[in-house]
């Protein structure tokens, strides 16, 4: 047992453990895809520079005095901060929904294109002819791009399946990941965790929560007891993602019908996430 009085964490000990936990698997990342220390540092400044702008300008602050409060309240110094903002595009916006991504979820939620109706269970569909076909699926999604480039894309993406003896068109997965596509991979990455991250610290940094952000934790289970945990998410998945759907849809509907002021966006979000615990040796003393 240590003898040694500890203080009690403050609250920038605090932010840094959160900021070291939720950095760790981008570096991760970068490690892998070979991009160096200095390229993600330019990244990091100039995801601080924008925030302290924008925390300015938000406060009411005069333009005139913009860099020298950005400079104090970031400690960079304040020719690179002029660099940084004479050269910032503004936040990175989310990548638009593709074609292709918007047929696959409505095969996959959609009753009519599914087995016995069951959303999450996607028919292989007959390429041309009346609906339920391929091509009516693609033309209720657009009328602008001919059906079968829109399979082609799908097909290249590795996500669906041209039967040659049959014409019948399978989907090959359960998600939209686009296969041998990376930078469409880090697209969805980008959005993502983007978006989760926003919606966790916009509740930390409020008064009251303005986001839905919950999750459920667990320790001490077999891998087969993971398994089923896995399994669980999906079926909640697939219904969840057909309701969804559904909802989104008639809301745009009602919402363009009325005129109403549609500067909204929203991102629905489920996942699970698993790992072998580290392992504590009998002999030694946490203390």
């Amino acid at each position: 047992m240590s003898d040694v009085p500890t203080s009690p964490p403050t609250d920038q000990d605090a932010l840094l453990d959160v900021l070291q936990a939720v950095m760790t698997p981008l570096a991760q990342l970068a490690v892998a895809k070979g991009l160096t220390y200095s390229g993600a540092e330019e990244a990091l400044k100039r995801a601080y520079v924008r925030a302290a702008r924008e925390a300015q300008i938000e406060a009411g602050h005069a333009p005139h005095r913009l860099v020298s409060r950005i400079s104090t309240a970031t400690g960079i110094n304040r020719r690179e901060v002029t660099r940084l903002t004479e050269t910032d595009t503004g936040r990175p916006v989310p990548a638009p929904v593709s074609l292709a991504s918007e047929v696959f979820t409505r095969w996959l939620s959609d009753p009519n294109y599914c087995e016995d109706g069951q959303p999450g269970c996607p028919k292989a569909l007959p390429r041309q002819g009346l609906a339920p076909s391929f091509e009516t699926l693609a033309r209720s999604v657009t009328q602008d791009v001919h059906p079968r480039s829109l399979l082609d894309e799908l097909v290249r993406l590795g996500l669906a399946q041209i039967d040659a003896q049959s014409d019948l068109v399978r989907l090959l997965q359960q998600g939209f990941v686009p296969k041998g596509d990376w930078q469409r991979m880090l697209a969805f990455l980008r959005d993502n965790v983007s978006d989760h991250l926003h919606a966790a610290v916009g509740n930390v940094l409020a008064d009251k929560s303005a986001h839905f952000e919950q999750a459920v934790f667990a320790d001490q289970l077999s891998h087969e007891s993971v398994e089923l945990v896995r399994d669980l998410a999906r079926q909640h998945w697939k219904q969840l993602l057909s309701e969804a759907v559904s909802l989104l849809e008639h809301r745009m509907v009602v919402d363009r019908e009325s005129g109403a002021s549609a500067n909204q966006r929203v991102r629905l979000g489920l996942f699970t996430y698993h790992e072998a615990q580290a392992q504590l040796s009998p002999d030694k003393d946490p203390s």
